[in-house]
């Protein structure tokens, strides 16, 4: 059984921890053997404490629970009612044509594929995402995600169908690694070498909320996972 990930912000109602990336969030029915965040979180705080959201479990970042019901239901509010600033950071293969703008796509789970989401014409749930490129290394790039809607897979589908899909996301990408001998001329590493990211390239990185008791705005942030650092610091180096 993992150990619970490191606790970002905790007081009497609300507690955030910094997911690493892999961690199921809730308990897979057909995988018994597998961990998840909620048993880790109530195996430590009890089990009165709530998630108040989701990330993808192969994402990593902000993740917040409620210690109390009027902090669960004040916080799913601002959710719910889209106030919640969200900040995701993502290495994609390939980059949008324009530096920044706004990604609008209706989405729905796709009825061939359970779990997963294609883009519609209609009939589906509006999702918005606003992007910034931070830096482009030829091949890949370095965005920061703002989601203005909270679907399923949104940042993922959505930069996908934007021509640029995250590093390592198999279901709306491919297997393009990220290689250091890609970057670095006259590379002399190892015969059986390692991509330098071997996850879904995709971090919550902050998360702004209305606290439940003082009403004032709390920014929790997660720090950047070593893998995700170190893939960007070879980009940064040898893509210049």
């Amino acid at each position: 059984m993992p150990s619970l990930p490191p606790v970002i912000f905790e007081d009497d109602t609300l507690v955030a921890f910094a997911k690493p990336a892999g961690l199921a969030i809730a308990p897979n029915p057909r995988d018994r053997a597998q961990a998840s965040l909620h048993e880790l979180v109530r195996g430590k705080f009890g089990a009165g404490i709530s998630g108040v959201h989701r990330i993808d479990d192969e994402a990593s970042g902000v993740v917040v629970y409620a210690k109390t019901k009027p902090a669960l239901d004040f916080l799913s509010g601002q959710f719910q009612a889209k106030t919640v600033a969200a900040v995701f950071q993502v290495i994609t293969v390939g980059a949008p044509a324009a530096d920044a703008g706004t990604l609008e796509f209706v989405l729905k789970e796709d009825e061939a594929a359970p779990g997963r989401m294609c883009v519609v014409k209609k009939h589906g749930q509006a999702a918005v995402t606003a992007f910034q490129v931070r830096a482009r290394f030829g091949r890949f790039a370095s965005l920061e995600c703002r989601p203005r809607t909270s679907r399923r897979h949104q940042i993922r589908i959505h930069l996908a169908t934007a021509g640029a899909p995250i590093l390592n996301d198999l279901v709306y990408g491919d297997d393009t690694p990220l290689l250091l001998s890609g970057l670095k001329r006259g590379y002399k590493g190892r015969a059986d070498e390692r991509p330098l990211i071997a996850r879904l390239a995709l971090h919550a990185e902050a998360l702004t909320v209305t606290h439940p008791v003082t009403r004032a705005p709390l920014t929790l942030v997660a720090p950047l996972p070593k893998d995700f650092a170190v893939a960007l610091k070879y980009l940064e180096k040898f893509s210049k």
